[in-house]
């Protein structure tokens, strides 16, 4: 097997010694699952930021798709909550190996997710997967009110610079106290990062959600990346605030969500993600601009 990976996802080598040391290890490790799970490969893989999928058939020549991640925190339960929905929603789990941060997974269509539909329709199916995917929280999982607390106290660092309006910051800031005192912040598993391009068509069922990063949270917590993604058709729009709107209104009304705690997590999503870009070597200052915008968009 030769493992062709792009130019672009080799350069994360230069992140740290740790990940250039993965990348280097990485085809002889999907050389070895793919022989101790007797796959074979069918095709050039797909990358993301912080995984490989190789297209692959089994040992009855069924389709399947083998994933290998960057071991993070974000990824060690994917396990878990792919396993707790049994395909409800999601891609189904048909063998794993958390130690090697290693999946074996139901094939969906990389090439086809929710960016073909308009983005209206495309809000519709993924408020139409949260009702499904949210359950009972596993214990194993990190708790949205512990992540609360602690941005509470880290947002305090943007308090006094240039990048966020103060009103926007402050306001976080007591979100993140109330909710993380909360009993209603912990209630539900979380896929924790569904976009549009985290829902794959799929052959069992037309759309499928993958990548999830698991937590116990609210589902409130979820609809933000909706409105930070696809974000040139937003603006194109010519009516920014009213594109956004109509997407946080179509979720809310199509999944039954608290429209005032959707709002909530909305802003503080936003503020922790410039909080994170100031860490940045390089800021990028267009996705700063963005973030506040959508805070801006969401205000009463």
């Amino acid at each position: 097997m030769t493992l062709d990976l792009p130019a672009e996802f080799l350069g994360h080598a230069r992140r740290s010694p740790e990940w250039a040391r993965w990348l280097d290890a990485l085809p002889r490790l999907i050389r070895d699952l793919c022989a101790e799970w007797r796959l074979t490969d069918e095709g050039p893989p797909a990358t993301g930021e912080n995984a490989v999928v190789l297209p692959v058939r089994n040992s009855l020549g069924e389709p399947a798709a083998l994933k290998v991640g960057w071991p993070h925190p974000e990824a060690r339960y994917e396990h878990l909550a792919l396993r707790a929905w049994d395909g409800d929603g999601a891609v189904q789990l048909l063998r794993a190996d958390p130690h090697r941060f290693a999946l074996l997974l139901e094939r969906a269509d990389p090439g086809h997710d929710l960016h073909a539909l308009g983005v209206v329709e495309a809000c519709e199916v993924v408020a139409g997967l949260y009702g499904r995917l949210h359950r009972p929280p596993l214990p194993q999982l990190g708790r949205l009110s512990v992540h609360a607390a602690r941005w509470a106290d880290e947002l305090v660092d943007l308090r006094d610079g240039a990048l966020a309006p103060r009103r926007f910051v402050d306001q976080a800031i007591g979100l993140c106290t109330d909710l993380a005192a909360d009993s209603g912040t912990d209630v539900a598993l979380l896929h924790g990062d569904l976009h549009y391009a985290n829902v794959l068509a799929g052959t069992r069922e037309p759309w499928l959600a993958i990548d999830p990063h698991p937590l116990a949270g609210d589902p409130a917590y979820e609809v933000a990346p909706l409105l930070w993604n696809r974000w040139t058709e937003a603006v194109a729009s010519g009516d920014l605030r009213g594109a956004l709107l109509e997407r946080l209104y179509t979720v809310v009304d199509a999944a039954g969500l608290d429209e005032d705690r959707v709002r909530d997590w909305v802003t503080v999503r936003e503020m922790v993600n410039v909080l994170w870009a100031s860490h940045d070597a390089q800021l990028d200052r267009d996705w700063v601009t963005r973030c506040t915008t959508v805070v801006k968009a969401v205000q009463r």
